[in-house]
Formats: C-alpha cells, sequence, structure tokens
C-alpha cells in the first residue's frame, strides 16, 4: 500500500517505520530539523520490541511530492490540526483514508470538513514513544496498538487491506466495532494519564503508590466519563476501574504522558484540547469537574511553551 505518515514524530514515525520494513511505500513528511536528521542518516527506531533503522525512507516536507496514498497516518499536535490538514490535502484522493490518531476527542470532527467526511477515519494508538533526538524515535512501553474505524460502521475495503497490512507487518491493530466509544475511552484514560504526569511532575509509578494522588487519577477519569456520557457516548463505567486496576502492575512506572515530556521540554502543551476540553464540555453540559480544573489552572501558564 501508499501510505503516508503526517508526520514523522513519535507515533506516525513508528508505526510507519514498521509498515515501511514490512515492504510497503511509506511517505513520511517532516521539517526542520528532524527533516534535515532523516534525510542525513534515515529513521531509526529504539524499540523494547526491536530496533529498526530505514537508512533512506522517503521524506519531504512538501505533501505534494507525495500525490495520493491509500492511507494518511495523520499523528500531529492538536494545535496543528487544520494547518497540517490543508497541507495533507495533495496526498488525498476519492479513495485515500485519512486515519487520524491524535490525542483528544474531537479530531474527526476538525479534520472531516476539510479532508471530507467520507475520508476522514477516527483512530486511537496505546504506544510510549518519543523523539529521542532528529531522527530518532524512541518506544519504551511493550504495547503499540492502533485500533480504527469508521463512525457509520459501514464497511470499508481501503481500511480492511490496511488492516491486513499492519497485521502482515507484526502490528497490533484492530478494526473498531465503535470506534466512538474507543475514542472516549482513550481520552478518558490519556486526560488522567497527562494530567496526573504533568501536574505532578513525575512518572506514573509514584503516583499511582500514592493513595492521595491515585484518587486524583480515579477523579480525573471519572469527570472525562460524566462528561462523555453526558454527550450520549455509550460508555461503560467498569473501563474506569479495569485502567485503575491497571496501574497497580500492567502499567510500566516510568512511564510519563507526552503532555509531561512536552512541558519538562518547554514545548507547548496540548492542554486545551485534553484537561481543557474537559472543562469546556463540563460547562457546557452542565458536568462538575473541579479536577480538570485544577489541572488546567496549574499548568495554564506553561501551555504555550518556552
Amino acid at each position: 500500500m501508499r501510505i503516508a505518515a503526517m508526520a514523522a514524530g513519535a507515533v506516525g514515525g513508528y508505526f510507519g517505520a514498521r509498515l515501511a520494513a514490512a515492504g510497503h511505500d511509506v511517505f513520511f513528511i517532516a521539517r526542520g530539523s528532524n527533516l534535515a536528521a532523516i534525510k542525513a542518516n534515515g529513521l531509526k527506531i529504539e524499540s523494547v520490541h526491536g530496533d529498526l533503522h530505514l537508512p533512506k525512507p522517503n521524506v519531504t516536507d512538501d505533501p505534494r511530492e507525495v500525490g495520493p496514498v491509500d492511507v494518511v497516518l495523520f499523528a500531529v499536535k492538536l494545535w496543528d490540526t487544520e494547518a497540517a490538514a490543508e497541507l495533507t490535502k495533495p496526498m488525498v484522493g476519492d479513495q485515500t483514508r485519512v486515519i487520524t490518531l491524535q490525542n483528544g476527542v474531537d479530531s474527526v470532527e476538525r479534520l472531516a470538513p476539510i479532508l471530507g467526511a467520507e475520508r476522514t477515519v477516527g483512530g486511537v494508538t496505546y504506544i510510549a514513544t518519543t523523539i529521542a533526538a532528529p531522527g530518532v524515535i524512541k518506544h519504551t512501553s511493550a504495547f503499540a496498538k492502533m485500533v480504527f474505524g469508521r463512525a457509520d460502521k459501514k464497511p470499508d475495503a481501503v481500511l480492511d487491506r490496511f488492516l491486513a497490512a499492519g497485521k502482515e507487518a507484526k502490528l497490533d491493530v484492530h478494526l473498531a466495532a465503535d470506534i466512538e466509544r474507543e475514542r472516549w475511552e482513550k481520552f478518558i484514560f490519556l486526560t488522567a494519564m497527562s494530567g496526573s504526569t504533568a501536574t505532578f511532575r513525575s512518572s506514573i509509578g509514584p503516583i499511582a503508590a500514592d493513595d492521595e494522588l491515585r484518587d486524583f487519577f480515579r477523579q480525573l477519569m471519572d469527570e472525562a466519563f460524566a462528561v462523555g456520557r453526558a454527550k450520549g457516548v455509550a460508555l461503560d463505567h467498569a473501563y474506569v476501574e479495569e485502567r485503575l486496576a491497571a496501574l497497580r502492575g500492567k502499567i510500566e512506572p516510568g512511564m510519563k504522558a507526552s503532555m509531561a515530556h512536552d512541558l519538562e521540554r518547554g514545548n507547548r502543551l496540548e492542554l486545551d484540547w485534553l484537561a481543557g476540553k474537559v472543562r469546556a464540555l463540563g460547562r457546557e453540559l452542565g458536568v462538575p469537574t473541579p479536577a480538570s480544573d485544577t489541572v488546567y489552572r496549574v499548568l495554564k501558564l506553561h501551555r504555550m511553551g518556552r
């Protein structure tokens, strides 16, 4: 398949590299020092599942050089969504599927008016990756899961082909029975993970080990869950309990959300689309969000980075 990684960051770069190594035509969109490093030294993946080096990947900062592809893995920071969607247009043909792998819960709604509702597909990933250096992606979690699917649940031959391609590449990929629920479940967990690890400037291990801090994590999940239910999403509270149980033993204690890494590096934060989104929806729907309000206030002055 012809696949584009928009862009070659921690998520798009990882999955794109695995698909390229399996023989697919993958085009990486990058810029700045990351683009220069990949052109000079290739794209490197340092992973618990085995390292990978693509010495001469297809990389460019101009999507017009790529042309239409079968699938775009859309994985840019949330504040870049609309601008990156405009840049993506030359890679989108009538049969292209743009799978959004961003954080947050409103990416499909933001992309569809620009790229077309029929072409825009919801997706979520569960993976811990960071850009260790330009052109180098470090994958530290035992899991690297991608789930995607159409909101209307209609059959889709392009997605079926991509699913098969992912499995052949030995990726943990799944077609969702209900992508809306999947998106909200990821959002519920991520708002708690990002809010707690960034607010407490800590990996998840010490937070999970402390009764008071673990309770704050629960409050963040409960608030996002309540907002989702108020919007009519078919959520089961058993998911919250399962994720809380996973904090003790199943999740690497050294794990931090990408927002915590961005805070440490002085980068811009996705705060407005995570805790800020819970807070905004809570006000709209009449759901109290005191824990999310706390996260937002603590991090507000840092959200634009240094």
